[in-house]
């Protein structure tokens, strides 16, 4: 039998501060930008009662973790449970199972900033971010670890929420963050845009980006599902996570490719590849660049590995055992 160690999702929240997730997938995407495997999210669809269960996975040979995510979304009790297997990369033994939900805006919102970091410019200081909910909470203090913000504006339809937003930013950051009243208004003079949302249709006007701005995008993983319209993705040297998955699930890209906008050239490279060096990121002040942030296995392995860590030297978890498929089919 193999020890295991649980983590419940309460006991892993607050166990990494925002720079630490946001170094770890950084590097992560290294990892991957020099030949890593990794591979973009699966989706399975049930039609009654209505919900869908997705995976995807990474290995990260040099962190020494293998593993992702599982998790179901819908169903009967409308709710979702994020399961997160790590392994070791070395032995291939199981190192730990977490209950993903905590961690999930900090491993997203790591993988977001270091699009930012990546792509935006150096002198990055003001953020729009289009979207109120925990995922926007994640993108903005994470991207605020890479670049000095100094003024945020911030939209999403239902006042309450945008307020409610600028007013608890305003508190953890060290920036001026306030609510506007349309998407517009926010992302005017931006350099940063950061969209978390749910939506369908785009939640700006590409025509709004001023020269030079770097847009994020993390709400579009679904084929029929876009945050920008065809004018930003036509404008942007578009990097998404993964390659694959920009003809996979980034409905954003999959509408402009379908609309003749782009080809499939497009594509300047994945994050990891500008991370690594392998390829260019920005070339210029004035390019409009996007990262496409649909999810992948990359930030979940590095962001699990990196609490798993940290819960053993704090002495967290409940030890469960696994057996090997030697041991369980042979009785031995």
């Amino acid at each position: 039998m193999t020890e295991t160690l649980f983590l419940t999702s309460e006991e892993v929240a607050g166990l990494a501060e925002p720079a630490e997730y946001v170094a770890a997938v950084r590097d992560a995407y290294r990892q991957i930008g020099e030949g890593a495997p990794a591979e973009p999210r699966t989706k399975l669809v049930n039609e009654e009662p209505p919900g869908f269960l997705t995976t995807y996975a990474a290995v990260l040979p040099e962190t020494g973790a293998v593993g992702g995510y599982t998790y179901s979304a819908g169903f009967g009790e409308r709710d979702a449970w994020f399961m997160t297997p790590l392994f070791d990369a070395e032995s291939g033994e199981p190192l730990a199972l977490l209950d993903g939900a905590s961690m999930n805006p900090f491993k997203t919102g790591a993988a977001g900033a270091v699009g930012v970091d990546a792509l935006a410019r150096e002198d990055a200081r003001s953020v729009a971010v289009i979207g109120s909910g925990a995922q926007a909470r994640g993108q903005l203090t994470a991207t605020a670890t890479v670049r000095e913000v100094e003024t945020v504006w911030v939209y999403s339809p239902t006042k309450e929420h945008r307020e409610s937003f600028a007013g608890d930013m305003n508190q953890a950051l060290d920036a001026s963050v306030a609510a506007v009243a349309s998407a517009a208004a926010a992302v005017e003079d931006a350099d940063v845009v950061i969209t978390a949302t749910n939506a369908s249709e785009p939640v700006f006007d590409g025509a709004d980006l001023e020269p030079g701005a770097h847009v994020t995008a993390m709400g579009q993983y679904d084929p029929s599902k876009r945050e920008l319209d065809h004018e930003t993705i036509e404008r942007a040297t578009y990097v998404p996570d993964l390659r694959a998955r920009a003809l996979h699930d980034a409905g954003s890209f999959l509408s402009a490719l379908d609309a003749g906008v782009v080809d499939e050239d497009h594509v300047h490279a994945e994050l990891g590849e500008v991370v690594a060096g392998v390829e260019p990121g920005r070339t210029s002040a004035d390019e409009v660049t996007v990262f496409d942030s649909g999810g992948t296995g990359i930030e979940t392995v590095a962001a699990a590995h990196l609490l798993y860590e940290k819960a053993v030297d704090a002495g967290l978890g409940e030890p469960i055992e696994f057996a090997p498929a030697s041991e369980a089919l042979t009785g031995e």
